[in-house]
């Protein structure tokens, strides 16, 4: 009997040892693998919030660009740059910094036309045109959020330096018309971050990118009429969200034509509003 409990012990002390080791083993590689996964995911919760310049791959006339983001990625940001649809659609929008004497212009052009678009506007656009504020917004036009003083807000990590830019910009609307700001907004630049456009949705903003546009905002190096015809006669898409520079003296003189073309291709114009209620 004394040797059978010794060889028990024996038997159950190995047993013992063989489990307490597998059990630190399995702590160890559990801890690895959690600091590894802890890794990787703080790798990735930074790449997310690196900050992207907007832009645009024309691969084929007629047909939508290639983004940065396709569709589907910026709409759980609740953010477009174009309609996916063969639907001859137009959506016009424009930035507008500063005002240089040709929004007068392409206001009569979108009238003309019956045409509405979006008016992007930072904070000392409003303060200094009050007047025109009031007549896009009579003519039935959108003015949308470029915040108050078109920093890089991929460069802003916190809500509220975020809510700051663009609360400034909606009391100014406010001050002027009387009425809430509709909560559209523009990245300057074109720069964002995924945690800004998340910062934007949180705070009950759609973001608008743009599916063409091209370098008529450099003042004294304005294309002709020809080269913005060629531009944007060609890369013109069903779904498209174009963007144009109000302080374009070449807009300002072929608006009235270039909607004229577009309307000869089966183009019609369209709301913002109906794209983002989709």
């Amino acid at each position: 009997m004394h040797l059978k409990y010794i060889s028990s012990t024996r038997i159950f002390s190995s047993r013992f040892t063989k489990i307490f080791l597998l059990f630190c083993a399995c702590a160890f590689i559990g801890s690895s693998i959690g600091k590894i996964v802890s890794h990787n995911t703080a790798r990735q919760t930074a790449a997310s919030a690196q900050s992207s310049n907007w832009g645009l791959s024309f691969q084929e006339e007629g047909k939508r660009p290639v983004g940065n983001a396709t569709i589907e990625e910026l709409a759980q940001y609740n953010a477009f740059f174009a309609e996916d649809t063969e639907e001859k659609k137009i959506y016009l929008t424009f930035d507008a910094g500063f005002e240089n004497g040709n929004t007068p212009a392409i206001l009569d052009a979108l009238k003309k036309h019956q045409a509405p678009a979006v008016f992007f506007v930072v904070g000392n656009f409003i303060s200094d045109n009050p007047d025109l504020i009031k007549r896009i917004v009579s003519e039935g036009h959108i003015v949308g959020n470029h915040t108050m003083t078109h920093p890089d807000m991929s460069g802003i990590s916190s809500l509220d330096a975020f809510r700051k830019q663009l609360n400034g910009v909606e009391e100014l609307y406010e001050s002027v018309t009387g009425e809430k700001m509709t909560k559209f907004y523009r990245p300057p630049q074109g720069v964002y971050s995924t945690s800004n456009l998340k910062m934007a949705k949180d705070l009950g903003y759609t973001t608008f990118f743009w599916s063409l546009a091209y370098v008529d905002w450099i003042q004294n190096q304005q294309p002709s009429k020809d080269e913005a015809f060629q531009k944007l006669l060609s890369r013109i898409h069903p779904g498209a969200i174009v963007l144009l520079h109000n302080t374009s003296t070449t807009n300002g003189q072929i608006l009235d034509e270039l909607l004229t073309k577009w309307e000869y291709m089966d183009y019609q114009f369209h709301s913002l509003k109906e794209l983002s209620e989709t």
